[in-house]
């Protein structure tokens, strides 16, 4: 059952579609986590582009989201609502930038990035409660990917 709140969107206004990632944020349990799993294969999909091109999608899809977010939030009516997962989708691609090829690095990029997202350590949770609005959406997630990143990074290293 869909939240009612989440009913004021305008599912023919593509935004509100990236916003909710393709409805996988529609979930009335998790949607976070939800939204990261709709993310995973769109990362897959991408996953052999170029550096420089995937690091592209990623800066567009990023500076879009604050868009995105935002517009979804005017509709809804509320302030970073838990079924706007376009910040995972983001926070996902970031903390697989570079990620060594396979399912344990699918799944282990899935966990860690979760985790950061979910725990907010500082400085992710600060910013969580001071940053309002489309930026706000994206910047915790952002910064939890970028932190998801550096324990990735760190664990390709050191098993390899």
């Amino acid at each position: 059952m869909i939240k009612p709140e989440l009913k004021r969107l305008n599912w023919r206004n593509p935004l509100h579609w990236l916003a909710t990632g393709f409805g996988s944020g529609l979930s009335p349990v998790a949607p976070g986590t939800f939204g990261t799993l709709a993310a995973v294969p769109c990362y897959y999909l991408v996953s052999d582009w170029p550096l420089w091109a995937y690091l592209g999608l990623l800066l567009i899809g990023s500076v879009a989201g604050v868009w995105i977010c935002q517009s979804a939030t005017d509709a809804i009516g509320q302030e970073d609502h838990g079924g706007i997962v376009w910040d995972e989708f983001m926070g996902y691609g970031i903390t697989m930038i570079a990620a060594p090829a396979g399912w344990f690095w699918l799944l282990a990029g899935f966990l860690l990035f979760r985790l950061f997202d979910i725990l907010k350590p500082w400085p992710i949770g600060w910013l969580d409660r001071r940053v309002k609005g489309g930026l706000g959406i994206m910047v915790d997630d952002l910064l939890a990917g970028a932190m998801a990143w550096l324990v990735m990074q760190g664990l390709a290293w050191g098993l390899h």
